[in-house]
């Protein structure tokens, strides 16, 4: 005689604890979910909306800055520090987590204009109107506590070098022989760091004296400099002169110059993708190139309404963040036309600096209120421990908005942004221009002899010349 039990583990059948939940038998079966996508479509409009719901970028201020906020440069060794350079010629260290000013460096007898922190992270250069590079120590701040008050308290610091062209003429007011310094940056992996001016001038921290190359290709002004961060040997600068020039200092000469139809203000290199580079243009566009081919810009990134004055890349080399003169800061994906997300506040004004945190997980903004701001690299990301189930249904949400995104309600509702009055009707206005223009090409092609008019694509009309 055969005798059937039915068999139930006490640890399957019943809840872990008074908070846990009771265990849900479900049958997978296609067959008893007839309505099973239309479920998970109203799932993802529901996750869409919460999405948007949540979405509260800003984090916190860093107020003290006694003018508008010009530069900021992030320490490559330590996510809990940044240094943000004024007008004023104030140089503030921060430490981020405290909310609160590490250091002060005194020295610079005009604006900042550009400052960069070294691979090892505990040296700073800044230069600005004075024409003279300074170096600063930065001291650690310890993360999840406060040290001791010598280490920490706010204190004005001097230089502990100075970097000056020694001309044999007289300087006047103590300003350096070749001029106003417009941008700086450090070498990745020696301790070297380029300086734009009148020229290109690559220094070493042994030589305070003169530099170690001089580069001069045409522009009578360079208003940025950037190394690459993966080929470290390799820089490029911009110049008022509207070029793009890559150098070598292996070679100790200029590679390839590029010109466009308008100036460029700063360039990044994808620290990824070694070859790519994204340049922030007048023409409130940027445009990411190839350095193996500058005849066309690998993508135009559009959206911004008035000129894009900074630009960095994320750690991980998929997104990037552009600060502009109309008073917003915009994320975009490394390979999109468009941007994925605008900040912008009622009290921010042009925003002169951006950088990415060393985790990716934060943007950092300086703008000409005096104010750096601190914002969510994801706008709806929850800051602090989030429990398992959390976790899980937080994945499940965002695989449902990523399935259902195509959906046009869905897609709507994650492309809608609230935007400021003027940056509205300028995008507006800034639309129908360019429709218009289209139509005029478009119309001479129609009435003029086949192949007169030739269409020029978009990633080549900006380009008026390479030069090697």
């Amino acid at each position: 005689m055969k005798v059937k039990v039915i068999n139930r583990v006490e640890g399957r059948e019943t809840r872990d604890g008074k908070s846990g939940l009771n265990p849900v038998k479900r049958n997978l079966d296609p067959a008893l979910h007839p309505f099973e996508r239309a479920v998970e479509y109203t799932r993802a409009l529901n996750a869409a909306k919460l999405e948007r719901i949540f979405a509260k970028p800003f984090v916190c201020d860093l107020p003290g800055h006694g003018d508008g906020v010009t530069c900021i440069a992030r320490n490559p060794k330590r996510l809990n520090c940044i240094v943000s350079g004024a007008a004023s010629g104030e140089l503030f260290l921060w430490d981020v987590p405290q909310r609160r000013v590490i250091r002060n460096y005194v020295g610079h007898h005009g604006a900042v204009r550009a400052a960069a922190i070294s691979q090892c992270g505990t040296l700073c250069v800044s230069c600005g109107d004075d024409g003279i590079t300074r170096m600063w120590r930065c001291p650690h701040a310890p993360m999840g506590g406060v040290g001791s008050a010598a280490d920490i308290s706010m204190l004005e610091e001097k230089p502990v070098a100075e970097f000056q062209l020694q001309s044999s003429g007289s300087s006047r007011g103590g300003s350096r022989g070749g001029g106003v310094l417009r941008g700086i940056d450090h070498h990745l992996v020696r301790n070297v760091f380029a300086t734009a001016g009148e020229k290109v001038e690559v220094w070493d921290h042994e030589r305070t004296t003169a530099p170690i190359h001089s580069f001069q290709w045409g522009a009578d002004s360079v208003e940025s400099v950037r190394f690459n961060p993966v080929e470290s040997d390799i820089f490029t600068s911009t110049g008022n002169d509207r070029s793009i020039v890559l150098y070598d200092i292996r070679s100790g000469s200029p590679l390839h110059k590029l010109v466009m139809q308008t100036k460029t203000n700063a360039v990044c290199w994808n620290p990824i993708e070694a070859f790519n580079f994204t340049c922030a243009n007048e023409d409130c566009n940027l445009y990411t190139f190839d350095m193996r081919k500058l005849s066309a810009a690998k993508n135009v990134h559009k959206d911004h309404v008035s000129a894009v004055l900074d630009v960095d890349y994320s750690p991980t080399g998929r997104e990037f963040c552009s600060g502009s003169y109309d008073r917003s800061v915009r994320i975009f994906k490394y390979d999109a036309g468009h941007s994925r997300d605008v900040y912008h506040t009622k009290r921010m004004q042009r925003v002169f600096g951006v950088r990415f945190s060393g985790d990716g997980s934060y943007i950092f903004s300086g703008s000409d209120d005096m104010n750096v701001r601190l914002w969510k690299a994801r706008a709806n990301q929850k800051l602090g421990t989030m429990l398992p189930r959390e976790k899980s249904a937080r994945a499940y949400n965002s695989a449902l908005v990523k399935r259902y995104g195509h959906m046009p309600e869905v897609k709507r509702i994650l492309r809608h942004r609230h935007l400021p009055k003027s940056i509205y009707k300028t995008g507006k206005l800034r639309r129908e221009v360019t429709d218009a223009e289209r139509r005029k090409e478009a119309n001479r092609r129609k009435h003029s002899a086949p192949g007169s008019v030739q269409k020029k694509p978009a990633r080549q009309k900006k380009i008026v010349a390479q030069i090697e």
